[in-house]
């Protein structure tokens, strides 16, 4: 069965939510992120903002944008009210804040798991759960049975979607519902490469009979057995979208490295060693 890919329809019409292009989310999701876990530094300024939209922990995919380019995505955001400049109190540097409270009509723990979602894309709700939960310290999610509940209310207003089979009960995953049309051919394509579909409890795992020259015998009372496909396969999608996440990171450091590198061998040309 495929995933599903689009919101789904509930018969009755869903409220029109504002599409994000990538540096939109973003930027909203490190603004709902920082007000939540360093509220004393909130409102961001452009500068914070940047940082926190580059940082090297919690995102996916990594990003390098400059300021401009955050700046340019402020001005869209603010056009379409759900960012708002904030003068300071010495009137010098200005600071932002997200409006998504009132933009979508949701609760804390609720713009927790959006933000998350936003920062990260699609995953799994035990992962979700743990994530959101790093910005909700005061009030965190008990468990995955009250994820599943606050989902559900998101997944009815069309905010959030279910990217796994129907009835599927182990490792379902979820993603927001805010990315353009143009864009869900590859986050479907992304969950079936990184989210395998568990497989299905009526299909029978073929059986296989041990070559003759393999003992068959059992093993010495202090031998624990690895059994080959016994791990379990949310796992081994976890173990896979992190050794993705580790090689972006890399090659974000590979590239690093190149700029110094260039830069150090213009220095020793400048002061002619």
């Amino acid at each position: 069965m495929s995933s599903v890919v689009s919101p789904p329809s509930s018969g009755r019409p869903q409220p029109s939510w504002p599409t994000l292009s990538p540096p939109e989310r973003r930027v909203l999701g490190v603004l709902v992120e920082k007000a939540k876990t360093t509220p004393d530094a909130y409102p961001l300024t452009l500068a914070a903002l940047t940082t926190g939209c580059n940082q090297k922990t919690n995102r996916i995919p990594l990003t390098n944008y400059d300021q401009d380019e955050v700046e340019e995505t402020l001005d869209r955001l603010r056009a379409r009210g759900l960012v708002i400049q904030v003068d300071s109190s010495t009137g010098r540097v200005p600071r932002f804040k997200h409006t998504l409270y009132e933009k979508l009509g949701v609760t804390s723990p609720q713009i927790a798991v959006i933000a998350e979602l936003l920062l990260r894309g699609p995953q799994t709700e035990g992962d979700l759960r743990a994530r959101a939960n790093r910005m909700l310290e005061r009030d965190p999610i008990a468990d995955l049975t009250e994820l599943q509940t606050l989902l559900a209310g998101l997944i009815e207003r069309g905010l959030v979607v279910s990217l796994s089979p129907e009835g599927q009960k182990r490792g379902v995953v979820v993603t927001h519902g805010l990315y353009p049309p143009d864009e869900w051919e590859r986050v479907r394509l992304q969950v079936t490469r990184d989210f395998p579909a568990e497989p299905s409890p009526s299909t029978p795992t073929p059986t296989q009979t041990a070559p003759a020259y393999i003992s068959t015998a059992p093993p010495h009372p202090s031998v624990t057995p690895v059994l080959a496909g016994s791990a379990d396969p949310t796992e081994l999608a976890e173990a896979r979208r992190e050794i993705a996440v580790l090689r972006a990171q890399l090659e974000t450091l590979r590239a690093e490295v190149a700029r110094l590198q260039a830069e150090f061998a213009a220095l020793k040309t400048a002061l002619g060693a």
